[in-house]
């Protein structure tokens, strides 16, 4: 079957489609009083009546499934969907393990849950690299796409590498890839879609995966340091403020492109 997303209330008297209702078919039944809608949010049936009313019906989103989880479209104006969610080949490719999943509520603006990428300079600071990466950044054709590619010394669980690192945003950092490289044949992939609940709280959601050789030598240490990574962001985010108009300096270049680069996501 395919994925769909509806509104919640039923377009009768408002009753939660969620808590109660069952689908049947083709179609998802209100708890209240029957009435049944279709993929499209149109009512189909109403058990007590043969007349539909032509109101009779829910909004009814875009929606794709792909790398492992369900992306819908919303616009602040309700125009359609302009892009599309790239599909990350790692995370079917033969010789890479089964993607692990990680889901978290977190107190960050979720523009600012995608500028850490962009930020070399408190990997030193909050995740204890080794010195400041050197950093490169690109914005793809569309204007969409932004990439910033770090190369730093990091101790891991199986030595000191020359990393690495290429971090990949789309549309605000609702999608973001990170790719770690440099340690031989070994490679790893973390898949992160984050999605604002409010101004203040952003659900992320994690998926990481690895090349099978590389999971066998070191998989769950190295597992355990990269989430380990994440949590120590969140006493920074979960007591901070979002500034709109922050002061930077010469060595914030990278968060300056990124704050420029994300003005055209913003209706307003």
């Amino acid at each position: 079957g395919e994925v769909r997303v509806l509104n919640a209330y039923c377009a009768h008297l408002g009753a939660h489609l969620a808590h109660g209702g069952r689908v049947m078919g083709e179609t998802i039944r209100c708890p209240f009083h029957g009435w049944q809608y279709d993929g499209e949010g149109r009512c189909s049936s109403i058990p007590y009546c043969d007349r539909l009313p032509p109101k009779a019906r829910i909004r009814s989103w875009p929606v794709t499934e792909i790398n492992g989880m369900i992306f819908v479209w919303h616009h602040a104006q309700d125009k359609p969907p302009d892009w599309e969610v790239p599909e990350i080949p790692e995370l079917s490719r033969e010789g890479w393990t089964t993607p692990r999943k990680c889901e978290l509520t977190v107190d960050v603006h979720v523009q600012e849950s995608a500028e850490n990428n962009c930020d070399p300079v408190h990997f030193f600071f909050v995740h204890r690299s080794l010195s400041i990466p050197k950093t490169e950044s690109k914005i793809g054709e569309d204007g969409r796409f932004m990439s910033v590619v770090g190369d730093n010394d990091v101790a891991t669980p199986m030595g000191r590498f020359n990393m690495i690192v290429e971090r990949d945003a789309w549309n605000l950092g609702g999608v973001v890839t990170v790719r770690l490289g440099g340690m031989g044949d070994a490679g790893l992939l973390m898949f992160n879609s984050a999605s604002p609940i409010d101004a203040r709280r952003t659900h992320m959601r994690w998926l990481l995966t690895t090349t099978e050789d590389f999971a066998d030598t070191v998989g769950e240490e190295f597992y355990k340091a990269i989430m380990d990574g994440v949590q120590q962001d969140m006493p920074i985010w979960g007591n901070k403020i979002y500034r709109s108009e922050p002061v930077l300096c010469e060595g914030d270049k990278f968060l300056a492109e990124f704050r420029k680069w994300c003005r055209q996501f913003y209706t307003a």
